[in-house]
């Protein structure tokens, strides 16, 4: 176990260069605590509010009548409101806002109760947020007296957990995706007995519908359920309008959109172009004067598919306008700018402006006096001179333009400011992960050459490098204090740094000219391509060609390899690898920017979320038929036996045909394949086959394997003429890589049981491409044997290819590439990007039907990390495939024992040095683009992904060494010690 320290050395050098780089590159703004106290409220136009919001909604912006429904295309479009807005022009009125990304539910209501913007990293608060801690209007309207009704998204109950009447809130699970219709129907119920009541107990009412949201996560945009579900929102609010009394302001809004396959979270258009519908029954919301607001304060934008412009607002708009409207103050830390339409009445827009700007004067003053005021010093003399510019205009419509372009100013200014980094620490944290991968380097290539004893070897080497660290953390104190780093990250960057440095300085890594002649050219074009936006979105097509290109060398090799039998293996295997990577890569989904060029494949379409038709017809067969393809390959080598046979045929299959079951029913389920009357049961048949797939993978298949890891079977046979005894032993030949095998392959149905219908058949096909690949490698070794064979003094060793030494000389870096590739293949052949809204939420339900901790998180995470997790797991099988219990058939020695440890060792460094060269490039292209136009957009994500890739490749080669190869080598080794 002692050989762990060195994989888990480089997993906590990596660790802090992520947490330094991160602290550095993904700042959080200051959230300043205060409550407007100061302003004097406007008079109330209404005495009440209705605010509805109707997750992911946006309205139809084509035509300002009535449209009939539009196909293929819903995306959450609601067409009701444009009938009143053109019935009643000054009452009513629409717009399309811009809802500031990250889009999920959390944070746009902490945007639209506040009017203060998120950051990047607090889409980390979507699961589980804190309550706001900020002033808010509803924090306003309990300062006024008001009294709040609420139902519907429990969310709320989150951020404001004390802020609802007791006898009035009515929340509901916000995260239980496959329910479409509770917590819309109970909205509803509690809703009209509200609007109807005589004397009303209520002053604002909250109610947040999910029901256009969940259907398009569950079952996408374009289909009859969406249809069906807009139908009755138009219904439900046809029903609120006839109900509504003359002093009630009715405000409906989406507090984000959707994509074209029915999800969010990140900034595509269609994410962030939700609608605004304000609507009062009694009092006119314009007045005269309407005509009279300058045009340019009206801005506009054409929304796609839109003929003409469309009058667009920013969603934070609504915080000040609401606040005003009802007689309250605008919330402190409000960056939003009252709407003039619904304050065109004498000189209220100008009044309403005024408030707008002393509230954004008085948080920016606050601001610049705070512990992060420093912040604004480069841009506070231009927010100066945009306020004076309005003491200095000449005219009211003057004085308006001034007032709206100060407050839109220090919006941006803000919008940039909260993407300002510390470069120091991004420094600190880049130079810690490349001393890391350099050190990485270094142990890679001195591996087997320093000590035969590696377990010996890495603990005296590594206790001197804990000292020399610990030295050098104490030096680092002093950076704390002289940079902008704190205390803890000097220690931090001292520790990792010096044992970097001195196990750098100890193994002294050589350079020779055989080693710039042939550079890991893949996986430098692979880091660099991170530099290019354009590269980085079509990473998913650079990867199928970097991976069939990395095969090429051992091709080369089977073209002039010495015997028959190894041309045909190699050239076979690798046509058969290449296969199934083109295959591999024929299942898509598209980023936003891969359009118009790229097609989905993954789902029946780019808005349909379940799987193709054929691939739901070979779902069953591929579960079954897996297991099979790995029994093909075990019984190249005689191992289907012992361990093998029991896993595979016992709980394997079975196992991945329960999970296969549930997806299936789950498709049923969605698309209503048998009417909607067996949702339920549907839903307890797939919860009861899920865990039972997963007891048997994480319970019975270890608790079997770990008890008798073997797959071997020993015949003895009588011989009648010498009274002797024949010990066969089947499986001899390959006894450490298939016991490993059987352990990965647990690890496999995990990952295959909680990823989506095409994912399982690409899942399969990377069974084949990988076992392919170890036959590719384990020939290509033989090829290299017989080649040193004929050119050492006894070229008849030749004649017997299983005498020659293939695994002493050791992993090879080239070796490692096609695996790591393979991984990051298999990550977009399961239909993921380096996306936010690609991340694949029907996981979490895959156990259950609600949302529970940690279960459904958990699974989310597999789903989307598992294929990079699993292919690092298999790293091992490189150096432990094909390889019998001793150097000879003929002897024992403990020999073999000492190469599958080195060689382990080498392979789980060349997959974690892989990985972190990747980080490496990520990271160095986001902090020098950090002021490029998609530094939010492409290069922070694909960073983001990047680090929880290599951490959770650190943690699968852990696993593998830790637990798989220090079960599976001595059983084996031990078995086999001292026979003849």
């Amino acid at each position: 176990m002692k050989s762990l320290i060195v994989l888990v050395w480089v997993f906590v050098i990596h660790a802090i260069g992520l947490y330094l780089f991160t602290k550095g590159f993904l700042l959080t703004r200051l959230s300043l605590s205060q409550t407007n106290i100061h302003d004097e409220p406007l008079t109330p136009t209404h005495k009440r509010a209705v605010i509805l919001i109707i997750d992911a909604l946006r309205f139809d912006f084509i035509s300002p009548d009535p449209p009939q429904p539009r196909s293929p295309h819903h995306h959450g479009v609601l067409k009701l409101p444009g009938q009143l807005t053109k019935t009643h022009p000054r009452h009513s009125f629409i717009f399309n806002s811009f809802a500031d990304p990250p889009t999920t539910t959390l944070q746009r209501i902490k945007g639209i109760t506040t009017g203060s913007l998120p950051t990047f990293v607090d889409i980390g608060n979507s699961f589980g947020g804190s309550a706001v801690d900020e002033d808010s209007i509803v924090n306003q309207l309990r300062l006024s007296g008001k009294r709040i009704a609420f139902m519907g998204d429990d969310t709320w109950m989150t951020v404001f957990p004390a802020s609802f009447e007791r006898d009035k809130t009515f929340p509901y699970d916000s995260f239980n995706v496959e329910d479409l219709h509770t917590v819309d129907e109970g909205v509803i119920r509690h809703l009209f007995p509200l609007l109807e009541e005589a004397e009303k107990s209520w002053d604002v009412i909250i109610g947040h519908g999910l029901g256009v949201d969940h259907v398009g996560h569950r079952v996408g945009p374009d289909t009859p359920t969406m249809t069906a579900k807009l139908q009755q929102m138009n219904d439900f609010l046809a029903r609120v309008v006839e109900r509504l009394d003359q002093d009630t302001l009715l405000v409906v809004l989406g507090d984000h959109g959707m994509d074209t396959r029915g999800d969010h979270g990140g900034d595509g258009e269609l994410e962030t172009s939700p609608g605004i519908w304000i609507y009062s029954k009694g009092a006119p919301l314009a007045g005269a004067s309407l005509s009279e607001i300058p045009p340019s304060l009206l801005t506009t934008t054409t929304f796609p598919g839109a003929p003409a412009p469309h009058r667009h607002i920013q969603q934070i708009d609504l915080t000040p306008t609401l606040s005003l409207l009802l007689g309250l103050r605008i919330p402190f830390n409000n960056l939003g700018a009252v709407v003039p339409e619904l304050f065109s009445r004498g000189n209220e827009y100008s009044k309403a402006l005024r408030t707008n700007v002393a509230q954004v004067r008085r948080y920016l003053d606050t601001y610049r006096s705070s512990s992060a005021g420093s912040e604004l010093d480069g841009v506070w003399s231009k927010l100066l001179e945009s306020g004076s510019a309005i003491e200095m205009s000449n005219d009211p419509d003057e004085e308006l333009i001034s007032s709206q372009r100060y407050v839109r100013f220090a919006l941006g200014t803000c919008r940039s400011l909260w993407a300002q980094f510390n470069v120091t620490l991004v420094v600190l944290g880049l130079i810690t992960l490349l001393f890391g991968l350099i050190a990485s380097w270094a142990l890679f290539g001195r591996v087997g050459k320093i000590s035969r004893d590696i377990e010996m070897w890495s603990a005296k080497v590594f206790i001197r490098n804990a000292k020399a660290a610990l030295c050098t953390a104490i030096l680092g104190l002093p950076l704390g204090v002289l940079t902008q780093a704190s205390y803890l990250d000097g220690v931090l960057f001292g520790l990792a740094a010096g044992a970097s440095l001195h196990l750098i300085y100890h193994l002294r890594p050589t350079i020779s000219w055989r080693l710039l002649q042939s550079p890991p050219l893949l996986l430098i074009l692979h880091a660099l391509a991170f530099s290019s936006n354009s590269f980085t979105f079509w990473e998913d097509r650079l990867l199928t060609f970097f991976l069939v290109t990395s095969v090429v060398p051992f091709v080369i090799v089977g073209l002039t390899a010495p015997t028959s039998r190894l041309r045909y293996r190699i050239i076979g295997f690798s046509g058969l690898f290449v296969t199934c990577a083109r295959f591999i890569g024929s299942s898509t989904v598209c980023r936003e920017e891969q359009q118009p060029y790229c097609n989905v494949t993954f789902f029946s379409s780019s808005s349909l979320p379940a799987p193709p038709s054929l691939v739901v017809i070979l779902a069953l067969p591929a579960a079954l038929g897996t297991p099979f393809i790995i029994k093909r390959f075990l019984s190249m080598s005689a191992s289907f036996n012992g361990i093998s046979k029991v896993v595979l045929r016992g709980v394997l299959r079975p196992a991945l045909a329960l999970g296969a079951a549930c997806w299936v029913l789950e498709w049923m389920e969605s698309t209503e394949a048998w009417g909607s009357g067996w949702s339920s049961a549907f839903r307890t048949a797939r919860t009861a086959m899920g865990w039972a797939s997963i007891f048997l993978l994480l319970f019975v298949g270890p608790i079997l394997w770990y008890y008798v890891p073997a797959s071997l079977h020993i015949k003895t046979e009588e011989r009648a003429d010498t009274m002797d005894k024949k010990v066969t032993v089947l499986g001899f030949a390959n006894a450490y890589g298939a016991s490993y095998l059987v352990f990965w392959s647990l690890f496999f149905g995990l990952l295959y049981v909680v990823t989506q219908l095409t994912g399982q058949i690409v899942l399969a096909t990377t069974v084949v491409a990988l076992l392919s690949y170890l036959e590719i490698v384990d020939s290509v070794r033989d090829v290299h044997g017989i080649t040193r064979a004929f050119d050492s003094a006894n070229p008849s060793a030749v004649l017997d290819v299983d005498k020659i030494d293939t695994q002493s000389q050791g992993i090879k870096f080239s070796e490692i590439t096609p695996l790591a590739l393979l991984g990051l293949h298999v990550f977009y052949g399961t239909g993921h990007q380096s996306t936010i809204s690609s991340i694949q939420w029907k996981t979490a339900f895959f156990l259950t039907s609600k949302l529970q901790y940690p279960i459904s998180p958990v699974l989310v995470i597999l789903n989307t990390f598992g294929p990079q997790f699993l292919l690092a797991l298999a790293s091992p099988l490189l150096a432990t495939w094909n390889v019998s219990p001793t150097t000879s058939k003929a002897s024992a020695s403990p020999e073999s024992s000492i190469i599958v440890k080195r060689n382990t060792l080498k392979a789980a460094l060349g997959m974690m040095m892989y990985f972190g060269a990747l980080l490496i490039g990520s990271a160095t292209s986001a902090a020098w683009l950090r002021r490029h136009l998609m530094v939010w957009k492409v290069f922070a994500p694909r960073f983001m992904a990047a680090a929880a890739a290599s951490l959770i490749v650190d943690l699968a080669v852990i696993l593998g060494v830790g637990v798989g190869i220090e079960r599976v080598e001595p059983w084996i080794s031990k078995m086999f010690s001292g026979r003849t």
